[in-house]
């Protein structure tokens, strides 16, 4: 399996105690998708390394995490820094009209009448909104709040974002 294929989870940040067990800071939004039988994969130099929890706790924004088979400080320390995905039959459904960032970027951005914008680069989250983050074939940024009166259709399939573009958005 190809890490290309996955979903970013987390990033192990470091070791916690010496028993084989990483702090991780998750980056998804759900940090109680973390369960004992999972199956992870570490992004190591060598690939792809799936590994299993065997047991999970909360600390402040982290996840401490235990595999199964790592039982030492030593076996886990080289894991450091390394991302952690789920594949994405492991992944959490999403509701209707959300997307995984992953699959926005590189969406082509056209307006309603197929006039091209430029291309999705990435997702700002603020509090009220999410906001696509553009860059035009000219070279310049354009932010689009992810709003039902810019944002018209979203077509992973086609990477394909459809907006209209509000006065003083450009």
């Amino acid at each position: 399996m190809e890490i290309s294929d996955m979903l970013r989870v987390g990033i192990v940040i470091n070791t916690h105690g010496i028993r084989g067990e990483v702090k991780l800071y998750p980056t998804t939004d759900d940090v109680n998708r973390f369960h004992k039988g999972l199956v992870l994969y570490l992004d190591t130099k060598q690939g792809a390394k799936p590994v299993t929890v065997s047991s999970v706790k909360h600390f402040k924004n982290l996840v401490i995490l235990k595999f199964e088979g790592i039982d030492s400080i030593e076996d886990i320390e080289k894991y450091k820094r390394c991302d952690l995905y789920v594949s994405r039959e492991d992944a959490l459904p999403l509701a209707e009209g959300e997307y995984y960032v992953c699959d926005l970027v590189d969406c082509e951005v056209v307006e309603e009448d197929g006039t091209r914008v430029g291309t999705l680069v990435d997702v700002m989250t603020t509090g009220a909104n999410d906001v696509y983050i553009v860059k035009t074939d000219a070279g310049r940024e354009i932010l689009l709040p992810v709003i039902p009166d810019c944002i018209k259709a979203v077509d992973i399939a086609a990477k394909k974002v459809t907006v209209f573009l509000m006065p003083g958005l450009v």
